[in-house]
């Protein structure tokens, strides 16, 4: 594929609010993590909760679009400067030519939730103030991010579990490819909600401890939130260290609906993608932002595929030790922080992490160390087998 110009970029995740944050909170191997006291929920687990998010307040106009996942939406955007650049590219290319494509997996869902136990008690009715499209639809998110910037072009929103706003580079790539638009938002918002904390705790995924991704005893996900926003753009000639987007990878093993497939089948297939499409080999890879969910099964698939093509050579880690596992919005959160890697000069490491699993022959990064590189490969795999993996470089 064209490189294609990260011109703006942000993240807030229980870290912190913006690049900032997230960089001093990375580089000194501060997690975000804690036990989790979220809404109603009693759950012996920790979390990733962003500070703040209920005092959000969204403008009038968009009332009908008020969440908890559009309020962290609004966050985002409205950090590092990224609405004023995203402003500018409207400006530069009209509102028909800017296109949004976001990924999700349970945007509003705790709107829906909250309502529900408002209901009316006769007929089971939700109360009427209750807006599915606006908030727990999926579309919501891209929709309200569409309407916030005032633009009238293609809007898009994939859901597919924790490989969708990885995925979205992807998508937005194609279009920028084809010409049917000139720029791109691109990201991912989820938050957290009882489903998600319910659910993952009754498949046995969630740990009673902060997460361990990579630690021969790890035992679960931490469940967190965040939001992180990219503004894609062509560029013949980028500034030197610029970051751009090389390569992307996407596969589908469809192996399990919950497990991945245990030699990492799809993950390989998706970075073998990624490498192909930036015209790259193993070799030109500097770090590896994994996966790393902290389950056994995940870490274990996801290590022998890194080691299949990439041996143990490469200097890898899991940052979810640090954010917990932002689910829909993992692929964008750990995108910006390769974005950091890049620009910053310094590789993260694993909080919570202490011993690696020595079945997993990789170089794993228990502690951020500074180091230089070019390039970096940022892996995000979802639940049935959607596989997305992203390369990221600086320019020269």
């Amino acid at each position: 594929m064209t490189p294609l110009l990260l011109s703006a970029y942000t993240a807030t995740t229980c870290l912190g609010r913006g690049l900032d944050a997230t960089r001093e909170a990375l580089r000194a191997g501060r997690s975000g993590l804690v036990p989790c006291a979220f809404e109603t929920v009693q759950l012996a687990t920790w979390i990733g909760e962003v500070a703040k998010v209920d005092a959000e307040k969204l403008p009038e106009a968009l009332a009908a679009y008020d969440c908890r996942n559009n309020r962290l939406t609004q966050m985002a955007l409205e950090t590092d400067g990224f609405a004023d650049r995203v402003r500018e590219a409207i400006a530069r290319y009209g509102r028909t030519r800017v296109g949004v494509f976001l990924g999700t997996s349970t945007a509003g869902i705790l709107q829906t939730e909250l309502a529900y136990r408002r209901r009316d008690p006769e007929t089971g009715a939700l109360p009427d103030d209750f807006h599915y499209r606006t908030t727990h639809n999926s579309f919501s998110l891209a929709e309200f991010t569409r309407d916030y910037f005032g633009l009238e072009g293609m809007a898009m929103a994939i859901s597919t579990a924790c490989s969708s706003s990885a995925k979205v580079f992807a998508a937005a790539a194609r279009q920028l490819e084809l010409g049917t638009i000139d720029a791109a938002i691109v990201g991912g918002v989820d938050t957290l909600c009882l489903t998600t904390l319910y659910g993952f705790a009754s498949l046995q995924l969630t740990s009673g401890q902060p997460c361990r991704p990579y630690d021969a005893a790890r035992n679960g996900i931490s469940v967190g939130e965040g939001a992180a926003f990219a503004l894609l753009e062509r560029c013949d000639q980028p500034k030197p260290g610029s970051v751009l987007l090389l390569g992307t990878g996407e596969s589908s093993d469809a192996y399990h609906m919950s497990s991945p497939h245990p030699e990492g089948l799809g993950a390989k297939m998706a970075m073998e993608a990624a490498l192909r499409s930036a015209g790259l080999t193993a070799g030109d890879i500097g770090y590896i932002n994994l996966h790393g969910t902290s389950t056994p099964a995940n870490d274990a698939a996801e290590g022998k595929a890194v080691s299949a093509l990439f041996g143990s050579g490469v200097p890898c880690s899991s940052t979810k030790g640090a954010t917990g596992h932002t689910l829909g919005a993992a692929g964008a959160v750990e995108a910006i922080i390769c974005a950091l890697t890049l620009t910053e000069g310094f590789l993260p490491g694993s909080p919570g992490t202490e011993n690696v699993d020595p079945a997993i022959p990789v170089d794993y990064q228990l502690k951020s160390r500074d180091g230089k590189v070019s390039r970096a490969l940022s892996n995000s795999f979802g639940f049935g087998g959607s596989n997305c993996s992203l390369i990221l470089g600086v320019a020269p």
